[in-house]
């Protein structure tokens, strides 16, 4: 059983942006591998806000847009990545993708820095993680794999706090996002 994601909205306003509707929490004591071999715990992130996206990488379209402009919001963040804020990208096919294919992507992509995770694990492991957020891995009938084409903003506590449709957002308004919940969750402190 191999894995994509349903994860299209059906009422994407024209920003691409809409308010979350689900309050799972969706950083759970769960521990996967990075694209270096390390173990993470999604819960050691909680403190600072995520910025997630489900992606795999022998994908040739949709993944690597979703990854270009989660790119050009790191660009706008600039220092606070790593230190106020997280990028998580999570691979929907773990059966294929392994840490060295997560570093490979990463190096390639342009996007191998500080406070930027790749991570995979256990299909049993990323499907739990996905149910977090509402989505499933699933294949074609030709045993492609969905693409989810989402960007999701997760606040500091774990709560899912915005959702972005891929092809319609703009990663200046998800870096501004990024930034007010870092500014809220500062002042909360």
């Amino acid at each position: 059983m191999v894995a994509s994601i349903i994860g299209c909205h059906p009422d994407v306003g024209s920003l691409g942006v809409y308010a979350a509707t689900d309050m799972n929490n969706c950083l759970p004591n769960l521990k996967l591998t990075d694209q270096h071999g390390r173990q993470v715990s999604l819960a050691s992130l909680k403190g600072t806000p995520v910025l997630f996206d489900f992606i795999f990488t022998n994908c040739a379209g949709p993944c690597l847009m979703l990854t270009s402009r989660m790119r050009q919001v790191a660009d706008q963040l600039s220092s606070m990545l790593g230190s106020k804020v997280w990028f998580v990208s999570v691979t929907v096919d773990p059966e294929h993708d392994g840490p060295t294919q997560l570093f490979d992507y990463a190096k390639d992509q342009g996007v191998e820095r500080d406070g930027w995770l790749f991570l995979t694990g256990t299909p049993h492991e990323v499907e739990r993680l996905m149910a977090q957020f509402n989505l499933q891995r699933a294949r074609e009938a030709d045993g492609t794999i969905e693409h989810v084409q989402e960007f999701f903003l997760v606040g500091s506590d774990g709560r899912q706090l915005r959702r972005y449709a891929g092809y319609f957002s703009d990663p200046t308004i998800i870096a501004r996002d990024v930034e007010q919940s870092v500014q809220t969750d500062g002042t909360a402190r």
